[in-house]
This record gives C-alpha cells, structure tokens and sequence, in this order.
C-alpha cells in the first residue's frame, strides 16, 4: 500500500482544492487523482462512497477513509492545529491579495 494519502478529486470541485491546498501548505505528501474523465478513478471513488462520486475522498496509508471533510477533520486527522475563522477562510478561498483594495 502507498505511505502517501491519496485524494480523489475533480476540477470542479471548490472543496477538493482547498483540500490539496491544505495538504501542500502544511508539506503532506499526496498522491491526487482527478475522477474527471477516469473512468476508473471515478468506479474506484464510488466503489469507496456507497456508489457516490464524492470528491473529495482521501484513502490514508492505514485504510482510513474521510469523503468531504471538513477542514476540523483533516486538522485532526493530520494533528494540524486549529485555524481562526479568518485563516479557513483564506485556505478554502485562497490568499490572492490582488483582489484586496487598493488604499
């Protein structure tokens, strides 16, 4: 079995990227696949997910499964500290400063 978490993921999914953005940030090595147009990806996802396509389902190394998890769980699942409300925001929508005003 892999040492690295797989995430399934999709690019249409907001979720899914704050997760990998969340997995990267904090040095979590992953091994991401994208469900979209793998037809065996996608079989596998919902083969884990009760015939579900949720994204995004991460598969840890000791046969764990979390689908959709909040950031509260992969913090706790990664024994990551908690965020302020401010900082989860920033992770889930990311950090661009160009969209700031200008003073």
């Amino acid at each position: 079995m892999s040492e690295k978490v797989v995430v399934y993921t999709s690019t249409y999914c907001l979720h899914s990227r704050s997760v990998v953005r969340l997995l990267k940030k904090n040095n979590i090595e992953a091994e991401i696949i994208s469900i979209d147009g793998d037809a065996e990806a996608r079989a596998k996802v919902m083969s884990l997910n009760n015939g579900n396509a949720s994204v995004p389902t991460l598969v840890f190394p000791d046969g764990t499964l979390l689908t959709e998890p909040s950031s509260s769980q992969l913090r706790a699942k990664f024994d990551l500290p908690h965020l302020s409300l401010s900082e989860r925001l920033k992770g889930i929508l990311g950090n661009d400063d160009q969209l700031q005003e200008s003073g």
